[in-house]
């Protein structure tokens, strides 16, 4: 159940959006070491976003998983969000920010139920 909720200012086209989903699926289920089919991935574009002052491109990701999270793994998973932004929408790693969730079961609901 890995989510990476992915907000940033730059307009985003159909088909760069469909990279950057299929792209950080498979880099977040790697890295986190889950099934592709639990991940989800929500892209965000045209979100107003100042970062030091100035709204050139940014991005702010949340990554909330049910365990598989550890400063290791985050920051493998920090680097290469930002190399997806960086190559699909030209936004330098250092105007990026992620934040990371490791959540218990019973926070999360799915198919009417907690895990």
């Amino acid at each position: 159940m890995p989510t990476l909720n992915l907000f940033t200012n730059v307009p985003v086209d159909a088909v760069i959006a469909s990279d950057i989903l299929r792209d950080a699926t498979k880099a977040v289920a790697k890295i986190i070491g889950k099934p592709e089919s639990y991940v989800m991935i929500l892209l965000n574009g045209r979100v107003p976003i100042a970062f030091g002052g100035t709204e050139e491109p940014a991005a702010y990701g949340e990554l909330v998983s049910i365990g598989g999270l550890d400063p290791s793994v985050n920051g493998k998973l920090s680097s290469t969000i930002a190399e997806i932004l960086q190559t699909k929408l030209y936004i330098d790693s250092s105007r990026f920010y992620i934040k990371f969730y490791d959540a218990q079961r019973s926070f999360f609901g799915f198919n009417g139920s907690t895990f």
